[in-house]
């Protein structure tokens, strides 16, 4: 991370992406005022927490272990997830307040009270998660940042990945799903520089979905656009 840092003493954080697609309904801007604060996982951002107080993820969650998912996109998986696993919490890092929103709306549906929101960067929240708290990580389908000029904008550098590393535990698993070799490629040469063992047996087993995943919308899309999923699966060292 850069040591440059903003007059509030927070660093200087480009953010590369969208904050805001197209106006939202009626429905989801209620969504946004009546249950997002509610569903915040503390003080996450510079001028609630100047000091990076770590969150107290025991009072959160009831000593459940903690998961992550960076990037949510439009929640479908987080919910599933959340629904599948009911002893343990899961927090969701998004910036894109159209996916947030989503996500409020498929977590009134489904009635999942194990579930936290960042709506922000996610590099924000990895500041205030606790050394070694997190069990279990999602980094699925990401920007792809497909010009090489911009690969250095992509979640798998060591700007993201060494914070991540901090707040994973020995042991904790971290997965990874995209539908750009590149991507692939990135990836297995720098997570294992910041600390994961990458799992695979044999080179086919990145093109084996988990037993427990559901398609989310943008491997949907990869799929009707002829591209080929790939799923890595790590484990912290």
């Amino acid at each position: 991370m850069t040591d440059e840092q903003h007059p509030s003493g927070a660093p200087w954080r480009n953010f590369y992406g969208r904050f805001k697609g197209k106006a939202l309904r009626k429905s989801q801007e209620a969504w946004l005022d009546e249950d997002l604060g509610r569903l915040s996982p503390g003080p996450v951002g510079w001028e609630e927490n100047p000091e990076r107080t770590p969150l107290d993820l025991n009072a959160l969650f009831g000593g459940r272990d903690t998961w992550l998912e960076v990037g949510f996109g439009g929640g479908e998986h987080l919910v599933h997830q959340a629904q599948q696993n009911p002893d343990v919490g899961i927090i969701g890092a998004e910036p894109y307040i159209n996916g947030v929103a989503m996500l409020l709306g498929k977590i009134r549906d489904a009635e999942a009270d194990n579930i936290r929101i960042h709506p922000g960067d996610a590099r924000d929240l990895m500041d205030v998660l606790p050394e070694a708290s997190i069990s279990r990580a999602f980094l699925l389908y990401p920007d792809p940042w497909p010009k090489k000029r911009h690969h250095r904008r992509r979640f798998v550098t060591p700007e993201h990945l060494e914070p991540l590393a901090r707040v994973m535990k020995p042991g904790a698993i971290l997965r990874v799903a995209t539908d750009i070799p590149d991507y692939v490629r990135q990836t297995l040469e720098e997570v294992p520089k910041s600390g994961f063992d990458w799992l695979a047996e044999r080179p086919a087993d990145w093109r084996v979905a988990w037993d427990d995943w559901i398609s989310t919308r943008y491997e949907q899309k990869a799929l009707r656009e002829g591209r080929v999923p790939h799923y890595l699966t790590f484990r912290r060292r």
